[in-house]
């Protein structure tokens, strides 16, 4: 071989590797975060890509329902994204997710036991908690003076009409329905589920929006009362002092526990694992609970807030209204119940 020939190929080795080098720091500048609204603080963000050059891409999503959707079209680009609890064993069994590398995530020692090793990860292969919430009523009391104790008072009352808001989202609004009646929210029995979904039609005629983000239309009082997430109903009650209120029904309601998950064939993957660490540091989750109103899932976090938060019922529920939520479940081919069901609701 020549001498030329030789170095024309180490050149184009040389090359090469500067090629490849090049890709991988520029991948390593950016990771796609895709997650629910009002979730992440611009603080935060701010301090992440200050502390690692690392810029965050974010994208949002109303449901779970639409983040299974985004990435099911495979061009999503999403590396990082935040499901609830069921929709993390939806997506590991479609092989949606990749497995974590814990090495690379130190701060998962600060997590408590209790929100590890749950049933739809068992062994937290490809997810960490991130946050958890409960589902509930909303009331802007400047609209309505009305008593709202029960599911029963939001989807059917008469004073509420063309003034309330259901969220967007298949199974926690058929799970409302499905615990004013008494039922389970993980039930698969047709008959059950056929009169969640009568419930819910009824309730259409007099609604007055389909929505999953409820912070500004309580705050600019587009409507008066709204099932919602606690974390928005705290965040639109820390912007309307004493003018929003947020009930848990009596008949109980749902709890999820939103996780950190990494998607297949996420691209930027150390700067993924980066983000995750990041966001499970005290001082993140500190900032995240006082911003986002969320439940924390570090061990030390609650005894490091300010008292009132410590003694929110709304962020902290009493034991005997834990005891009445339930965690929404994949119900694998039974889903169909639901997605049938939620099809006739919004089309008619």
């Amino acid at each position: 071989m020549s001498r030329i020939l030789m170095a024309g190929l180490a050149l184009c080795g040389l090359l090469a590797g500067c090629t490849k080098k090049t890709a991988e720091t520029s991948q390593a500048k950016e990771v796609n975060l895709s997650i629910w609204g009002n979730y992440l603080s611009p603080e935060l963000q701010a301090q992440f890509e200050k502390e690692t050059g690392i810029k965050i891409n974010i994208s949002n999503y109303s449901s779970n329902e639409e983040l299974l959707a985004k990435v099911q079209m495979g061009s999503s680009g999403i590396d990082v994204a935040v499901p609830s609890d069921y929709m993390v064993e939806v997506m590991s069994k479609m092989n949606l997710l990749e497995h974590l590398k814990m090495d690379q995530v130190p701060n998962k020692d600060l997590i408590s036991e209790q929100f590890l090793k749950q049933n739809f990860d068992p062994e937290n292969k490809f997810s960490l908690p991130y946050i958890w919430t409960t589902a509930g009523i909303a009331v802007n009391r400047d609209l309505y003076k009305g008593s709202v104790k029960s599911w029963k008072d939001l989807l059917d009352n008469p004073q509420l009409k063309g003034k309330f808001a259901l969220l967007d989202d298949v199974r926690e609004t058929l799970g409302a329905a499905l615990k004013m009646h008494g039922y389970s929210v993980n039930t698969t029995n047709p008959e059950e589920v056929n009169k969640a979904k009568q419930s819910l039609l009824k309730a259409k005629k007099s609604l007055k929006m389909f929505a999953s983000d409820t912070i500004d239309i309580l705050n600019n009082k587009e409507v008066a009362a709204a099932q919602t997430y606690s974390s928005d109903a705290l965040q639109a009650a820390e912007k309307s002092p004493g003018k929003i209120e947020y009930i848990i029904p009596e008949e109980g309601g749902t709890l999820a526990i939103d996780n950190l998950v990494i998607i297949k064939g996420a691209k930027h993957s150390e700067a993924a694992h980066k983000l995750i660490n990041f966001l499970l540091s005290e001082q993140a989750e500190i900032n995240r609970v006082k911003t986002i109103l969320g439940g924390p899932v570090l061990k030390n976090t609650r005894a490091a807030l300010p008292k009132e938060l410590q003694n929110n019922k709304a962020l902290f529920p009493a034991e005997e209204t834990l005891k009445k939520l339930e965690r929404i479940q994949d119900q694998g081919d039974n889903n169909k119940l639901y997605e049938d069901a939620w099809t006739e609701v919004k089309t008619h």
